[in-house]
């Protein structure tokens, strides 16, 4: 499920961060305000380091196998306005992909994920942690 629904009309939006937005990172400020609500690892997913910033693809879309590790993300509960400006930054859905992400308990977040064919030749990540890359 991609798009403009909400996931939950009577909360705040769910949303997890793995690169850039995450504690400490370089655009973390635009999360001023909006509550860590929990720190996970999600399995399924390959990182790719894009430089300046991370990209996460379903690893069922790789050709070159699972994921390595589970990928280190944040949970953070926003308002829609500020889902919406996300949105902006990470161009959805030019660049990014805002999809709706199970989480163990039910509940669902939104995520931003990237297509395979938008990081071949890059670098896996094999860590799962952006903060680990180098």
């Amino acid at each position: 499920m991609t798009g403009n629904r909400r996931l939950d009309a009577g909360g705040p939006e769910l949303v997890l961060v793995y690169g850039t937005l995450m504690a400490g990172e370089c655009n973390h400020h635009w999360l001023a305000g909006a509550p860590l609500l929990e720190r996970m690892a999600l399995a399924g997913l390959v990182l790719h380091d894009l430089g300046p910033y991370p990209m996460a693809v379903r690893a069922a879309e790789m050709s070159t196998g699972p994921a390595d590790a589970e990928l280190e993300a944040e949970l953070y509960g926003l308002s829609w306005s500020l889902l919406l400006e996300l949105d902006r930054l990470e161009d959805h859905p030019r660049k990014y992909q805002r999809e709706a992400w199970p989480l163990a308990d039910g509940r669902k977040a939104w995520i931003y994920l990237g297509r395979a064919h938008q990081v071949r030749g890059r670098p896996r990540i094999a860590s799962g942690r952006w903060r680990q890359r180098g």
